[in-house]
């Protein structure tokens, strides 16, 4: 480095960090936000250069006017030049990637930046002196699916393939660095959300799921007074540029299209409203079963399944149907197990809770039906009776007829539910798994049929002794009635 720049150490803090990122790059990446939901930039900027928490998080952050790209840029050079670690850029477009990629050649021009480091600059990658390797890669699937370092950055992910996210997710491993230091995996995945179907939907619905964080500011935050960048004067003269729609949800972080949700949020969240405090549980991979209340005799229940081995998970239900709103009592979600253990779950919860019962019999479900408890009822998912019951169920859970503990998956399916989900057939859409089950539930709550056992009338109207017994006719006053004719009978008279 220059003589007037030694750095004898790694910095240690946010404060070390924050000085050696300014005097490296020439940047002030704002440590101040304006608005109280939002984080500073720079908090997103630390906790990704350190690593914590875990090992993927996501950037939520206005279009153009908070400095995403840039931010990733500086990060990835940073921990590039500090700590020798191997970096994959990519973005929704090779353009996207190519950007960050001249963020960061740039960057280079500050009078303090280290170029002796620089072993290669080029459009396709930067080489260094201490191993660091930087690549700009193509939204493909060939490209994805090749190197391994353990620092991802992905920028403008909603308008990036889901696929290609996904496969580009298996990347990130660990590395050791010139430092003989173990360099573990860190994903950043950054965007505007502009897309109420796109990849960004699908991320923050992981993100609520998995607990991965999520870190969101405005343009209002990187011009904050006190160390912001952006001038008021950019920001009133991109908001004569565009529309209020688009200012709305591009750049104050407004959901997209609100119309698209099957949902409507403030009614899910008076959903699962609930404590979950369940008195039995057990959470393994691909598997979570919960039972909140025991069953009580005097009581009425439903339950609903939805059935899936693979990719899609078996969900099973069950209502207490007794009281309104209906309450969730049991649950269980699971995957990759044999289809004789998911319906032995599904049997084993309707013989305890003497529940009525409905199940998705479309596809395979129509071979499981031959194995399933005489109580549960075979529904098929198509055409207008799931459009039907699924409007219904919508319906319930809007009136606040329904109740729930907060349990996460089941709390992410409904709230980002989309209406394509509900009604489209095209492949970008799928019935999330609680859901249909939940619907299911209610299908049977409307429809109850009363558990009846068979009763036998003697042709000539006299009862049988049993009945006598146990339910004798009322008669009048003064009436003598024999209850029985044995040898040993008594007569009783009233």
């Amino acid at each position: 480095m220059p003589p007037n720049f030694v750095l004898e150490r790694l910095p240690q803090d946010r404060d070390e960090l924050y000085e050696v990122v300014k005097m490296l790059w020439g940047v002030v990446i704002p440590r101040h936000k304006v608005c109280i939901e939002h984080c500073a930039p720079f908090d997103a900027f630390a906790d990704a250069y350190f690593g914590v928490p875990g090992s993927i998080a996501i950037w939520k952050a206005s279009r153009g006017l908070a400095g995403k790209s840039f931010s990733l840029a500086i990060l990835g050079l940073t921990k590039a030049v500090l700590l020798g670690t191997e970096i994959n850029l990519l973005g929704g477009s090779l353009s996207q990637s190519q950007n960050i990629h001249d963020i960061m050649r740039l960057a280079w021009d500050f009078e303090n930046a280290p170029t002796y480091m620089i072993k290669d600059n080029n459009v396709t990658l930067i080489r260094l002196y201490n191993k660091a390797q930087i690549r700009p890669l193509t939204a493909s699937q060939k490209t994805v699916r090749g190197p391994h370092p353990p620092f991802l950055l992905l920028d403008e992910i909603d308008e990036m393939d889901l696929a290609v996210l996904n496969a580009a997710l298996g990347q990130p491993l660990p590395q050791k660095n010139y430092l003989g230091d173990i360099i573990q995996p860190y994903t950043v995945m950054s965007s505007t959300w502009q897309n109420p179907v796109g990849t960004m939907t699908d991320v923050l619905a992981r993100a609520d799921e998995r607990g991965w964080p999520v870190y969101e500011w405005c343009f209002k935050d990187t011009a904050n007074p006190i160390d912001g960048w952006l001038s008021p004067q950019t920001v009133e003269r991109k908001r004569t540029e565009i529309s209020a729609e688009m200012w709305r949800v591009e750049y104050e972080l407004g959901e997209p299209s609100i119309g698209s949700r099957a949902f409507d949020v403030d009614a899910v969240e008076q959903m699962f409203q609930l404590p979950m405090t369940p008195l039995k549980q057990t959470v393994q991979k691909d598997y979570e079963e919960y039972t909140f209340e025991e069953p009580v005799t005097d009581y009425e229940y439903v339950a609903g399944a939805d059935w899936g081995k693979e990719q899609d998970y078996t969900v099973i239900s069950v209502f207490n149907a007794s009281v309104k709103p209906y309450r969730l009592v049991y649950f269980c979600k699971m995957n990759r197990r044999p289809y004789p253990v998911m319906i032995d779950k599904l049997n084993t919860a309707v013989a305890k809770y003497q529940a009525s019962a409905a199940h998705d019999a479309t596809g395979l479900g129509n071979v499981v039906n031959d194995y399933v408890d005489m109580r549960v009822r075979k529904f098929l998912m198509v055409g207008q009776p799931r459009h039907n019951m699924l409007s219904e169920y919508i319906a319930a859970v809007e009136r606040g007829d329904l109740i729930a503990p907060q349990i996460k998956s089941a709390y992410v399916a409904h709230k980002y539910c989309q209406v394509g989900d509900i009604y489209s057939n095209k492949e970008e859409f799928h019935l999330p798994d609680e859901v249909c089950s939940f619907a299911l539930s209610y299908y049977m709550m409307q429809r109850k049929i009363p558990i009846v056992t068979m009763e036998g009338v003697p042709k000539n109207g006299i009862l049988r002794k049993v009945d006598q017994l146990f339910d004798p006719p009322k008669e009048q006053e003064g009436v003598v009635r024999v209850v029985s004719e044995e040898p040993n009978g008594f007569t009783l008279t009233v």
